[in-house]
């Protein structure tokens, strides 16, 4: 199995669970480090996308998360750092297993339908050129917060940027922009025409 597919990722995480009774966000993190800076866009995108994003002040809270790690990869950081206090949070182990249990299918999806296309998209300075967007797209978020599930939009294109780092798949990355292209578009023709 590729150490940069989503199901190595997600099975790492399980085998995490299984050595200790809580998991740890620093635990967490030293885990997606293992797998680039990908993960750090794409694994609280995702929880954002889960219906815990629907609880008032999570989604900024994420995105004030995935802004901390955005600024680090623009200075060039090639870890990802979170303060102490953040990352002695934890939880049990076996609530996260059985989260991870239930994604095998789709992360065996996910390896499936993306994979190794146009690489030379998803190195830098693409890498930093990302994390711009992402946080543009987290400054957007807490106005956003406002309109029930509206922070979800940005948070998928976060995820795609995410993802297509994780698999080196250039076309998702080329996707993800292109999405966002045409959404400014329509977004600044909206706003024109008001």
């Amino acid at each position: 199995m590729s150490t940069g597919t989503v199901e190595a990722l997600r099975q790492r995480l399980l085998d995490r669970t299984e050595k200790q009774p809580r998991l740890s966000v620093g635990d967490i993190v030293d885990e997606l480090s293992s797998r680039g800076r990908g993960p750090f866009f794409l694994v609280p995108a995702l929880v954002e996308l889960t219906p815990i994003g629907s609880i008032p002040g999570v989604p900024t809270v994420i995105a004030l998360l995935l802004a901390v790690f955005a600024v680090q990869v623009l200075a060039g950081r090639k870890t990802m750092w979170l303060p102490g206090f953040v990352r002695k949070w934890s939880m049990a182990s076996d609530k996260v297993s059985t989260a991870l249990e239930k994604l095998e299918k789709v992360a065996g999806r996910m390896d499936r339908m993306f994979h190794d296309r146009w690489p030379i998209l998803v190195y830098e300075p693409f890498q930093r050129a990302a994390a711009a967007v992402v946080l543009l797209l987290c400054l957007a978020v807490p106005f956003l917060e406002i309109v029930p599930f509206a922070s979800s939009v940005p948070m998928l294109c976060i995820a795609a940027l995410g993802l297509a780092m994780l698999v080196h798949d250039g076309r998702v990355m080329a996707g993800a922009a292109l999405a966002l292209l045409l959404g400014g578009a329509l977004g600044l023709y909206w706003a024109l025409r008001a």
